[in-house]
């Protein structure tokens, strides 16, 4: 497995080794030990999702503020610009953001630890999104942080305006939002 950074040292962009033939490909989407020599994480995950959205639905962003996930994405069909917000008061990169196009032709997957808000949009018709998240899932504690919020400055690849779930326009501004210590 190829490990490539980010602009948030925590958040890592996974590339598993493809074995490709004629007949297709092969590779490992999860194995443990291979995941913690990559990421330095311990990570346990409990619970795996799959959703699918159309060209311009844009999720999050997500977050936990009890029971956070630690979250392993990837995307089987299609393509999606992913993001990751840290929510770490504590951390010097705080407010910073990391994005990247995960798609099921470039195989690459994310890491986004527990402490961050996730969210992406979906670059074609379509998008099969899988995550494998590293607690379950809370909606008593789910909170949102607004995708366009100024202060945080994400530069969504943008070709129309998004398609918004109600909870995702009602999303707080960082400056408001309930973040981790």
């Amino acid at each position: 497995m190829n490990v490539v950074g980010t602009d948030l040292p925590d958040v890592l962009i996974l590339e598993p080794r493809v074995f490709g033939d004629e007949r297709g490909f092969f590779l490992e989407s999860h194995n443990q030990r291979a995941f913690e020599q990559a990421t330095g994480a311990r990570a346990s995950f409990v619970q795996d999702n799959h959703s699918r959205s159309r060209r311009g639905v844009l999720r999050g962003l997500h977050y936990q503020v009890r029971q956070p996930q630690g979250k392993l994405v990837r995307v089987v069909a299609g393509e999606v610009f992913d993001v990751a917000v840290d929510l770490r008061r504590s951390s010097p990169t705080f407010g910073r953001w990391a994005g990247t196009r995960l798609s099921a032709e470039n195989r690459r997957m994310l890491w986004v630890p527990a402490g961050f808000a996730h969210g992406f949009l979906v670059m074609s018709d379509f998008a099969d999104f899988l995550y494998k998240t590293t607690d379950y899932y809370a909606p008593e504690h789910e909170r949102c942080v607004i995708w366009n919020d100024p202060d945080v400055g994400i530069r969504w690849p943008l070709e129309q305006e998004p398609i918004l779930a109600q909870k995702d326009r009602a999303g707080a501004r960082l400056s408001e939002a309930e973040v981790f210590p």
